[in-house]
């Protein structure tokens, strides 16, 4: 499967569909981003059951100051509408295979729960 392109208006359904979601935050004039892209398109290709999303930081600067997006490339992988992992920096093709692997791995009852346990602990003071 390509990358699609995605920009403010459909980031929020994109993201929080069943099943698993990587986001590219990139631009144009970043040098580790195109190192990264072909990397990243090359992995699509092999998961067609993953949605592949490329946000372009310059044209989308609302939703990348949304995402807190201080360095690129960033890559978002959300499963099931629920962040999983947020990182800058290119990944190698091994690594990025690998953390695929793992997210898919997920007992995700396991996480929801977790979440649960985490908003229903009383913050310290």
């Amino acid at each position: 499967m390509a990358t699609t392109n995605l920009v403010l208006a459909d980031f929020e359904t994109t993201v929080n569909k069943e099943g698993i979601t990587l986001v590219d935050f990139w631009a144009e004039w970043c040098g580790p981003c195109k190192t990264f892209g072909p990397i990243f398109e090359d992995v699509s290709n092999s998961h067609t059951d993953i949605t592949f999303a490329k946000v372009d930081t310059e044209a989308e600067q609302e939703l990348s100051s949304m995402a807190g997006i201080s360095s690129i490339p960033t890559l978002m992988i959300f499963r099931d509408g629920i962040l999983l992992f947020s990182q800058a920096g290119a990944l190698p093709k091994p690594a990025l295979n690998e953390l695929i692997d793992k997210v898919q791995g997920l007992d995700m009852a396991d996480v929801h729960a977790e979440i649960a346990k985490q908003n229903s602990e009383p913050e310290a003071s």
